[in-house]
């Protein structure tokens, strides 16, 4: 019992480790930003799995400013890469993100609701909007699957390659 408590904790940890390094790949106001998204996506998939709309409503009220705010900034990263085409991106990234959490929310079966439910709670629990980019990026809500950095981000660079002067006789 006590191996597989052990080897449950380190795959989590390992999980949270590569979701927190796959948002490394952006400033870190885009990366606030992304994780707050993915916080409503949350209190949403909440809302709907777990028959909890008035505590999504209250979360909408309490942050609706933040959360427009946040939905700008979402979009300016979508226009500003894929220009034309950035809102048909942005939607299906919201889509996917839904999807993700969904998908892990199944995962749990009936221990979702009981599992997540005081997230909605603590969310509402913040004294202001300015903590809620903190609270959603020690969440790690935003699933490694998702590709932000393809995605959101900028790829990192290709490595340089190196080129080898070759004498000519």
């Amino acid at each position: 019992m006590r191996r597989l408590l052990s080897s449950l904790a380190a795959i989590s940890l390992l999980t949270v480790q590569q979701a927190q390094a796959e948002l490394q790949c952006l400033p870190p106001q885009e990366r606030a930003a992304v994780e707050v998204a993915a916080l409503r996506s949350e209190l949403m998939v909440l809302a709907t799995g777990c028959h909890d709309d008035d505590g999504y409503n209250a979360f909408i009220r309490k942050f609706q400013p933040e959360l427009m705010g946040n939905e700008q900034t979402i979009s300016d990263i979508f226009k500003h890469k894929y220009g034309r085409r950035g809102q048909q991106e942005h939607d299906q990234f919201v889509t996917d993100l839904a999807n993700a959490e969904s998908s892990a929310g199944m995962r749990l079966g009936t221990d979702f609701c009981a599992h997540n439910g005081m997230i909605v709670q603590e969310v509402l629990a913040l004294q202001s909007a300015s903590e809620l980019a903190t609270y959603a990026a020690g969440k790690d809500l935003v699933p490694a699957s998702l590709g932000v950095c393809s995605v959101v981000g900028t790829p990192p660079p290709e490595p340089r390659k190196i080129r080898v002067a070759t004498k000519r006789h």
